[in-house]
């Protein structure tokens, strides 16, 4: 397997977890005040979406991209099949937060509908964001990698825009283990054209605002989970820092919001240009389930 696929799938996990002790926090003074600057894994404060989750775990986005990345290897790569089957079995009792889309789409699933009928109406960009194990898995084999992050994405979100961005970020992510740098990846991947107009002309303004104050970018286009607001600001980040993966998941835990989504696709798109060497060794140290997503990174195909 490529050194940088690997490297792209643990940055976004980590970009998640360093999200966790943050998340869904909308007020950026609270951060400031209650948390300071993001620089560690931290566990979540008290009263949060995630009361159950400690310091090194992830969110619920990240517990599904584990799930996601452990049926690649079960099943000797995506079968949908067998990814719905997993995933509900991590779902069923869950733990963790449930959000709307989850929620949905397991009651789909219970009630009898198929994988690809069951995803929910939800536009969250966090169906999308957690494909980083598929382009790791597919990194030789685009068509392959855009039929399985669509399907991935639709059977919990099945919004257009939610599954064009999924597109988006496996066609970019591609392009970057390829060799080529993020922005122009992204460039091209949208003259490639997209689904979704309004997402195109958004993840536009993302490209264009490089370089600007990241939480007030990030303020302006919105820290809710929607993908049309979450996905610029991505941009945004992987545009500002495009060499300096760490500074950039630090500045979009700093934002506020939904700063895990966000720091998955950042982490995924960063951590396939720049490499191990960029992932701060205490983040993947901190990472209560680093070595078994280790050993599953080893067993994915190697050309």
């Amino acid at each position: 397997m490529n050194n940088n696929a690997a490297a792209m799938t643990l940055a976004s996990f980590a970009g998640d977890s360093l999200a966790l002790g943050a998340h869904w926090i909308y007020d950026t003074q609270l951060i400031d005040t209650q948390i300071g600057r993001m620089e560690t894994l931290l566990p979540p404060l008290p009263g949060s979406y995630h009361p159950n989750r400690r310091q090194g775990e992830f969110t619920h986005y990240g517990d599904q991209t584990l799930v996601l990345l452990e049926s690649l290897v079960k099943n000797d790569g995506f079968k949908l099949d067998g990814f719905a089957g997993d995933w509900q079995e991590l779902m069923q009792g869950y733990d963790g937060y449930m959000d709307k889309a989850s929620t949905a789409a397991l009651e789909n699933l219970q009630a009898g509908k198929s994988p690809q009928a069951s995803g929910s109406a939800s536009s969250d960009l966090g169906g999308a964001a957690r494909i980083a194990p598929l382009i790791a898995w597919y990194a030789n084999d685009l068509d392959s990698l855009v039929e399985a992050a669509q399907s991935q994405t639709k059977m919990t979100h099945r919004a257009t825009a939610t599954v064009a961005g999924a597109e988006f970020l496996a066609k970019t992510a591609f392009k970057i283990l390829h060799g080529t740098t993020p922005t122009k990846a992204i460039e091209e991947s949208l003259e490639e054209g997209m689904a979704d107009l309004d997402l195109d002309n958004r993840i536009r303004m993302g490209l264009d605002s490089a370089g600007k104050n990241s939480r007030e970018v990030i303020g302006h286009f919105g820290r809710m989970c929607g993908v049309a607001a979450a996905m610029p600001g991505v941009i945004h980040l992987v545009a500002s820092y495009e060499n300096d993966l760490k500074t950039a998941l630090i500045e979009n835990v700093m934002a506020g919001g939904d700063s895990a989504a966000r720091g998955l696709a950042c982490g995924m798109l960063l951590g396939a240009h720049l490499g191990m060497d960029a992932i701060p060794q205490d983040w993947l140290d901190g990472m209560r389930q680093q070595n078994h997503i280790a050993n599953l990174l080893a067993q994915l195909p190697t050309t």
